[in-house]
């Protein structure tokens, strides 16, 4: 399985029977993709800074653009359980923030078996896991989870906790390279590392190679103006 990271909330993970890509908001790839491609496209809230003047199809919220490299992608917008090219997927419901009723702000958190890993993307999560939610994330091997946003440092710590994964891979949801950086020591720095681990420019592993304990990886964003120094 090769995972890829852009920026923001934006994962590519590609594996032997399909290729997801989280959160392709074409403020960060582009109207065409830039070459992005995957089976199928998840996203877990509407983009926040949408490119204007798109031409193209929109995602289910009106809002957000799909980049047209991914026009024969199927996407997933919302809770469920779907299969897709073999790929169990299910889409929880939570929140973005505290606010709820007509103000509430909504996040789909996507866990996926690839390559006999499972993988929790948890968009731009805040708050709103219940006790039987978390129950739907059994055995969760690698977890991308939202730093340098509303979701706290310790907040972020009780989550991955509550997972047990081995792997832990931080999503700056900033766009400033200085905050990006921050937010990534201050996360890791909970987690009980006094430096954050080098990044790698993306994530290659199988389930044999997944650590015993679990570990934080981090990524260098691959599209222009996230992150890095």
């Amino acid at each position: 399985m090769e995972l890829t990271y852009y920026g923001r909330t934006c994962v590519r993970i590609r594996g032997r029977e399909a290729t997801i890509v989280h959160d392709p908001y074409t403020s960060i790839v582009g109207p065409t993709g830039r070459g992005i491609n995957g089976d199928i496209v998840t996203f877990s809230h509407p983009d926040d800074a949408p490119l204007a003047r798109v031409k193209g199809r929109l995602a289910r919220d009106e809002r957000t653009p799909i980049a047209t490299s991914l026009d024969d992608s199927v996407v997933l917008e919302g809770p469920g359980e779907y299969e897709v090219k073999s790929i169990l997927i299910t889409g929880i419901r939570t929140y973005r923030d505290a606010h709820r009723g007509p103000a509430a702000r909504h996040n789909t958190v996507f866990t996926a078996e690839i390559d006999g890993m499972h993988i929790v993307h948890l968009g731009d999560y805040a708050e709103g896991f219940a006790s039987d939610q978390i129950k739907e994330l059994p055995g969760a091997d690698i977890v991308l989870v939202p730093v340098g946003g509303a979701l706290s440092a310790e907040a972020a710590e009780a989550i991955i906790s509550e997972l047990g994964p081995k792997i832990v891979i931080p999503m700056p949801v900033v766009d400033d390279a200085a905050k990006a950086n921050a937010a990534i020591r201050a996360f890791c720095k909970e987690g009980g590392l006094a430096t954050p681990p080098e990044a790698q420019a993306k994530l290659v592993i199988s389930i044999s190679a997944l650590p015993e304990e679990t570990t934080t990886v981090v990524i260098e964003p691959r599209a222009e103006g996230f992150g890095g120094d």
